[in-house]
């Protein structure tokens, strides 16, 4: 799990996030991310009712997730907010070294966007 200092905690900074960042679409999840002036990244992960209606199993995906980006966060870009929104219970069985590779294609390509808008 990543640390509570990379959590987001408020619905300020997430409200924040989808009105000024941008979004990346896979079939599976999207990513929605901006710069922010804190000078350290921050990450969330929505998981809705509607892709899985027990707590339980929406809990784990959003584990997995949390514990995927831990394994990889010297790879992720600072001062950027990210927020994973999953759409696909596929995520819960999906095997691990594919999620990693499903978020690391999501970051890779967001600095892409990033700097193409900033510079």
């Amino acid at each position: 799990m990543i640390s509570k200092k990379y959590r987001f905690h408020s619905r300020g900074g997430v409200r924040y996030v989808y009105k000024h960042g941008e979004t990346l679409r896979t079939s599976k999840m999207s990513l929605t991310f901006t710069e922010n002036t804190r000078g350290f990244t921050r990450i969330a992960v929505v998981v809705s009712k509607k892709v899985e209606k027990s707590a339980v199993k929406r809990n784990r995906i959003r584990r997995r997730i949390y514990e995927a980006l831990r394994l990889n966060f010297d790879l992720i870009p600072k001062k950027t907010d990210y927020i994973f929104v999953v759409f696909s219970e596929d995520i819960l069985t999906m095997p691990f070294n594919e999620l990693e590779k499903l978020l690391g294609s999501l970051v890779q390509e967001s600095k892409v966007c990033y700097n193409k808008s900033n510079g």
